[in-house]
Order: structure tokens, then sequence, then C-alpha cells
């Protein structure tokens, strides 16, 4: 028994690692775990207790956990039978397709990402790029249900979309986002995934990806996820409030229960004095081509312009940025006061009420003041004030600076500086297209009013 055996340095390095391995993965790491999940856990509970909207167990369970649950819910599984009679395929490869849908959607949120870092950074990108403007905030926010799935329709006017909403909502809740094929590439998608956010394919008719789609919204929205989507699809082209695509929408519809969980809209409008995009979204409104994308190396080529013109202190930033809050739109309420009404009807109300708070700022409203063709800035400032005044008259969220003069202050030196109008306040050659976007928000809420531009040309 105690007689020495001789092997090889190498074999007895094998044993030595083994041993070690065996040890770290049946002991220490047990124990490591346990003492960061401790104290993850309690982190999480001091996060809970500071947010409006504690974050739900819905958005942190294992990524891998909901994959399966997403996989083997009942719906899921018809959906898979449905595909395979259908595509003639046997139903081991049509669920393969189906487990492959679950894992491009299913996000796997990290409280520490979102709050530690997404945050902040979001925090910092805008206020280096924008004034940031608080246009409205319904006082019947605070009494939303707290056991209610709060759902911010917004309309999407620029990809810092995403950006600016995640940092205003920060206190009260994380945001789950839909967000589209643009982010999706290493390692921008393991990013987003990580901040609660899940990939959808727009425009994809294939039917089992949508339905695995639906049912992980409808799953998200009936455990009470915080969400936010873009109910029309992608960014406006024209600058408007565009009717909604029915995606995401009729899928929370047709998943709601009136006995289970409320489901509350709140509608979020958004503007901008300068849209990041707005070149690119003009061109493609002309071509008549969503399929627009920029390259890379513009975007680090203008990302590198800002950073250089920040540090020789020329870069005063883009104008304002606001958003408004409108009024929370309970979808039980909603149902017992249109009863029967079309899942199209209940999106274009949602729609309506998005248009109705999306602030009015100094750079669209001097656009739109523009179409007058004024010949001084005195008559500008008499067009500035008729339009102000009709916008106030017709109940919209006019977020300006004091004074007519103030708001051409701001407005004035951003158009000169980008060569949309001249010095006698003409528009340049080939302008057109990008004041008629900034201007579009605000005739849009005129819709109903007297177009007092062309009644003073008449």
């Amino acid at each position: 028994m105690m007689r020495l055996v001789a092997v090889p340095l190498w074999l007895l390095v094998l044993i030595l690692a083994f041993a070690t391995i065996t040890f770290v993965s049946r002991f220490l790491v047990p124990s490591v775990r346990w003492f960061f999940r401790k104290r993850a856990e309690r982190a999480l509970a001091r996060l809970n207790a500071r947010l409006d909207r504690p974050i739900d167990a819905f958005k942190l369970a294992r990524r891998q956990d909901m994959i399966a649950r997403l996989c083997y819910d009942p719906a899921v599984l018809e959906a898979v039978t449905d595909h395979a009679t259908q595509a003639g395929i046997p139903g081991s490869v049509a669920f393969e397709e189906a487990q492959r849908y679950a894992r491009e959607i299913v996000p796997g949120f990290s409280a520490t990402l979102y709050f530690g870092v997404a945050i902040k950074l979001a925090r910092t990108l805008t206020r280096v790029l924008y004034r940031v403007r608080i246009g409205k905030i319904d006082a019947a926010l605070s009494l939303i249900d707290p056991k209610a799935t709060v759902i911010f329709v917004i309309n999407h006017r620029s990809n810092m979309d995403y950006v600016l909403i995640t940092w205003l909502v920060a206190g009260r809740s994380a945001i789950s986002y839909a967000v589209g094929e643009w982010a999706h590439f290493w390692p921008m998608s393991g990013l987003i995934r990580a901040m609660g956010a899940y990939f959808i394919r727009r425009g994809s008719r294939n039917s089992l990806y949508r339905r695995v789609l639906a049912r992980y919204v409808q799953m998200a929205t009936a455990d009470g996820t915080t969400q936010a989507i873009f109910p029309e699809g992608g960014l406006s082209l024209d600058g408007r409030v565009g009717a909604a695509k029915m995606g995401l929408i009729s899928y929370i519809l047709a998943g709601y229960r009136p006995e289970g969980r409320d489901v509350v809209f709140v509608p979020v409008g958004l503007s901008y004095d300068r849209v990041l995009e707005d070149r690119i979204l003009t061109k493609a409104a002309v071509e008549g081509n969503r399929r627009f994308r920029a390259s890379v190396f513009r975007i680090a080529g203008f990302a590198l312009r800002v950073i250089w013109r920040r540090l020789r202190g020329r870069f005063a930033g883009f104008g304002s940025v606001a958003a408004g809050f409108g009024a929370p739109i309970s979808l039980r309420d909603l149902l017992v006061r249109l009863p029967g009404a079309a899942p199209e009807e209940l999106a274009s109300h949602l729609m309506n009420e998005i248009e109705r708070v999306v602030p009015v700022l100094p750079l669209p409203l001097v656009a739109a003041a523009l179409r007058a063709m004024p010949t001084d800035r005195a008559t500008l400032l008499d067009e500035v004030d008729r339009l102000t005044t009709a916008l106030r008259a017709a109940g919209a969220v006019v977020k300006l600076p004091s004074g007519s003069a103030s708001v051409l202050a701001e407005a004035l030196p951003s158009l000169l500086a980008r060569g949309l109008i001249g010095d006698d306040l003409r528009p340049t050659p080939g302008s057109e297209p990008l004041l008629a976007f900034y201007a579009a928000s605000i005739w849009q809420r005129l819709a109903d009013q007297v177009d007092i531009a062309a009644t003073r040309q008449t």
C-alpha cells in the first residue's frame, strides 16, 4: 500500500489538473456563484425600491429558460405543426426552425449593463448633442395601476429615439424595445439584447416566424414587461406622425384577456431641431425606397467631426429635443368605450394621441414660417407669432423660448450654417425637401386650422 509508483511528469500534471477542475466545479464555483448571486439580488432589491415600476421576473429569467419556455408554448407548438403540414417537412425540422427564431428574438437582460452603463451613456450622449426639453408629462401617469403592463407608443423620428427614451424613463423602469434589423450585427446585437431589447424582422412574411414573435410579445405583455414600440414601423420619411403598422399592436390586442393584467398605452411624441439622419430620410422619400442604411464609415466620420469640433469649442449642439408624454390609455377602459372596435380603429386612436403630444420646437416652427416667403426678419417674426398663436389655440404642446425673437435666435443660425437658407431668408436650391421635412409636424398639427401662411399670401 505504501509503495512508490513512478508516473511520467505529463501524466502527473494531467491528474492534478483534473483534480483541480473537479474541486473548483464541485466546491468552489457553487460557493462563488452563491456569493455573487446574493450580492446581485441585494443590488436588484435596492434598484427596484427606487423604480416606479420594479423589474419584472420575466425580464430577469435566464435567456435559455425563456427560449425553452417560448418554444414549448402550446401556441408555438401548434404553429410548428401547421408549418410542417403546409411546407411538407418533418415536424422536427419545423421545430428547429422555431427554435432558431426564438433564439433570434429572445433578449438576455442585464440590469448591471442597463442601469450601470446604458443609462449613463444615454444621458451623456443626449446632453452632448442636444438641449433636452420635456414638453409635457400628463399628471395621470402617476396614477397607473402598478400591476398593469405599461407600453410606451412613440413616433419614430430618429435612431436617437432609443437613447432619449431610455434616459428619460430611467427612473420609472427598464424598457424592452422592439429593434429592427439595423442593429442585428456583432457586437451591437449582443449589447442590445443585454439591454432587454428583442429583434424583429420588419416585413417578414414567414408565418411561423410571425407566430413565434407574436407569442413572445404576448408572453412579455402578460407578465408585465414594460415595453416601448414605434407603431409606424420605421423612421418617418416626411416628418409627420404616420399611420400605424398593425404588427406588434395586433399581437398585443390578440393576446389581451380582460380578466388578466390591464395594458396601459402611454403616447409619447418626440420632436427634434435636428434629426441626425434627415438627409438620408428625405433622399429615401424622394426615391421611394425605405431600404436605406448609412455606412459604418459615414457614421464614424460624422462622430469624429462632432468630437473634433467639440474639443475645439466650436460645437454648440444640434439645438433642442423634446418629448411629450400624453394621458395613459387603459386598454380595458378603451374596449369598454369602443366595444367591437376593429384593431385598426384602436391603432388609429393611439396615433392620434401621439400626434397631439409632439412638441413644437424652434427650428420646425421657423421652417413652417418660411413657407410664407418672408422678405425680412420682421415679416418672419410676424409669421412665427401667427403660427404660435394658432398652435396654442389648437392645444399643441408648445416648447419654445420666450418671445419670437428668441425662437429665431435659436433656429436661424442652424439653418444658415447648414446652407438651407440664404441671408435673404430664401430657401437655397435643393433645400426644399429638408425644410418641408421639419415643417411637416407643424402643418400636421394645424391640419384642422386655417392655413395662416396661405391665407396671408392670398
